[in-house]
């Protein structure tokens, strides 16, 4: 785990956990798109397997799966 997301602001988080709490997808995707304007791709993939995604209660974890589900692959990193 890097330094950068030990180092996020709990300012950061709440709007995050409340856009999940919510089941209001539209937020959850502007603050992440947020957060990744501040600290990167990479920074987002870590703290988002490493410490958000973990501490997600069963119900939550699930709805956040099915939204990624229902829009589908909307991307494709080039691995070449």
């Amino acid at each position: 785990m890097s330094e950068t997301i030990t180092q996020i602001p709990v300012s950061e988080l709440i709007p995050i956990l409340s856009a999940i709490s919510d089941r209001n997808w539209e937020s959850f995707k502007e603050v992440e798109n947020q957060f990744v304007a501040i600290h990167g791709v990479e920074a987002w993939e870590d703290f988002f397997a490493l410490r958000l995604k973990p501490a997600l209660d069963r119900e939550s974890d699930r709805w956040l799966l099915q939204q990624w589900c229902s829009e589908g692959i909307i991307s494709v990193k080039n691995v070449a």
